[in-house]
């Protein structure tokens, strides 16, 4: 039987790959709040970052919002978003699902050209040199085990004690919990 979720202020970290946009995309269209994805206020064109001014105070104007569910793991942004936010979505999954999705979905935007944010197009050769910051594989390697000692600190410290922790070891428990909630 569905059930109502009765919070209004989400975020949706994981490591790269492991379907925050795809989740917090769904999560705010069932509770009728702001889609957030901080890749969009990050990325400038040419792939240049937004001066970290900027890119603090375009959160800070989203999460005004009465409802919104945030996509992304940024250091710079996290304590602002989390200290305003309600529950924290980890989607934790394993390395080979994250893995694979990430090699399909590279293939994927090489051959169709999506552009994501700004007018930025992956560049698949990039993803290929492990050692460039270019590369999204390199940065899954860099990250994967570092977010699994991190997140488990962050969400003990006093500073996040006021959030409701929702951690997700598999994609098939996340799809479960999102049919769930009424629309």
């Amino acid at each position: 039987m569905p059930s109502h979720f009765p919070s209004k202020k989400i975020v949706v970290v994981g490591t790269t790959s492991s379907g925050k946009s795809t989740l917090a995309c769904q999560l705010a269209q069932k509770i009728g709040g702001d889609y957030i994805e901080l890749d969009s206020f990050y990325w400038e064109p040419n792939w240049t970052p937004a001066e970290p001014f900027y890119f603090l105070a375009r959160v800070e104007e989203a999460i005004r919002a009465e409802a919104w569910v945030v996509a992304g793991n940024y250091r710079l942004v996290r304590d602002l978003i989390w200290e305003n936010a309600e529950v924290v979505i980890w989607l934790d999954y394993p390395f080979h699902i994250v893995f694979w999705r990430l090699l399909k979905r590279t293939i994927q935007r090489a051959i169709t050209q999506e552009e994501l944010w700004n007018g930025n197009r992956e560049k698949f050769w990039g993803h290929l040199k492990l050692w460039s910051d270019e590369s999204l594989f390199g940065w899954l390697f860099k990250t994967y085990w570092r977010r699994k000692r991190e997140y488990p600190m962050l969400f003990g410290s006093p500073e996040n004690a006021h959030l409701k922790i929702i951690h997700f070891r598999h994609p098939k428990e996340t799809q479960k919990w999102l049919k769930n909630i009424a629309t």
